[in-house]
C-alpha cells in the first residue's frame, strides 16, 4: 500500500462509543504527523481538535479512510469514496457488521499494521444501477450492496417484468425484488432467504421480497450480466433504494439497469480474520 500521510474519519452520528473513539484517533494520528480530514460528527466528537466537512468533501486527497460505525456508516462513507479507490478501515462500533471487522480494541496496532502496508486489502466489487426513463438516464449510482426494488407505500404488490442480457426472466409479483452484490448477500437479500455469496464469486444476486409465486426462487447470474427490470404499476408505485439509503421513486415505464461495476471498494481486513470466522461470529455457527 502507498505512503499513508493524510486520513479522513468519518464517524455515526450520535454514537457513545464514536464520541469516545474520535479524540484518541485524532491526537494519535496528531502525534505521527498525519494529516486528517474529518466529517462533522467527527469534528464534534473531536470538540473542535479538528474541522469538519460534509461527508461526501472527506476523501478528496486522502490515502486511507477510517470509518467508526457499523455497516451503514461504512456504506454511507464507501458512497462518499464513490469512484475513487481509497482504501477503507472499518471500526466496528455496533453489533452486527459484516464488513466493520475490526474491533476498538484493535483499532491502534492494526492501524500501526496497515501504516506498515502490512495488511489484506479486499477489492469487493461495486453494482452500476442506472434508471432509464424513454431511453435516457435519469439517474445513476454505485452500490456496495445492493440495488432493491419494492413498493412504496402500503399498495399492492408490484410488476416487475425482469430480464438478464436481454432474455426474459419471469414477471415478478412480489413486494419487491433484490439485486445484491456479493458483498450485499449478507445484508438484505439474505433476509429476504437470498443465499450467500462467497465476497470473491463473481456473481449478481437476484432475490424476490415475499414473491406471490412460491416458485420464484433467489437467482444467481454471472457477474458480467446485465440485468434490468421494468416497472408495470402505477407511477411511483415503486421505490428504488441503494443500500438502503438513498435512491428515487419509479414511474411506470421506467427501467432500473444493473450491471457489475469498473470499480470497487479497497477494504482493509484484519490478517486474522477470514470470512467464515466473520459468519461464525455473526450467525452464531457452531465452533469446534
Amino acid at each position: 500500500m502507498p505512503a499513508i500521510n493524510t486520513v479522513g474519519i468519518c464517524s455515526k452520528p450520535n454514537s457513545t462509543p464514536a464520541a469516545g473513539v474520535a479524540p484518541r484517533l485524532v491526537s494519535w494520528l496528531r502525534e505521527r504527523g498525519i494529516g486528517i480530514r474529518a466529517d462533522e460528527e467527527t469534528a464534534g466528537y473531536a470538540g473542535g481538535a479538528v474541522e469538519g466537512m460534509r461527508r461526501g468533501e472527506v476523501p478528496e486527497g486522502c490515502d486511507l479512510i477510517v470509518v467508526l460505525g457499523g455497516d451503514g456508516t461504512l456504506l454511507s462513507a464507501a458512497r462518499a469514496i464513490g469512484k475513487r479507490e481509497i482504501p477503507l478501515f472499518p471500526v466496528n462500533l455496533g453489533g452486527l457488521g459484516f464488513l466493520t471487522a475490526i474491533t476498538v480494541g484493535e483499532l491502534f496496532p492494526e492501524l500501526e499494521r496497515a501504516f506498515r502496508g502490512e495488511h489484506r486489502i479486499a477489492k469487493r466489487k461495486l453494482l452500476s444501477v442506472e434508471v432509464l426513463r424513454d431511453g435516457e438516464t435519469i439517474a445513476s449510482y454505485e452500490a456496495l450492496n445492493d440495488a432493491v426494488l419494492a413498493k412504496s407505500s402500503i399498495a399492492r404488490i408490484i410488476d416487475l417484468d425482469t430480464y438478464v442480457d436481454d432474455q426474459f426472466v419471469c414477471a415478478y409479483k412480489a413486494d419487491g425484488l433484490i439485486i445484491a452484490t456479493p458483498t450485499g448477500s449478507t445484508a438484505y437479500s439474505l433476509s429476504a432467504g437470498g443465499p450467500i455469496v462467497y465476497p470473491s464469486v463473481p456473481a449478481i444476486c437476484l432475490t424476490p421480497i415475499c414473491p406471490h409465486m412460491l416458485t420464484n426462487r433467489p437467482l444467481l447470474v454471472p457477474e458480467t450480466s446485465v440485468i434490468k427490470a421494468l416497472a408495470r404499476g402505477p407511477d411511483e408505485s415503486v421505490y428504488l433504494t441503494i443500500d438502503g439509503q438513498v435512491g428515487n421513486p419509479i414511474r411506470q415505464g421506467d427501467a432500473v439497469a444493473c450491471r457489475s461495476s469498473k470499480f470497487s471498494l479497497l477494504l482493509i481486513n484484519p490478517p486474522h480474520m477470514m470470512f467464515f470466522d466473520v459468519l461464525r461470529q455473526k450467525l452464531k455457527w457452531g465452533e469446534r
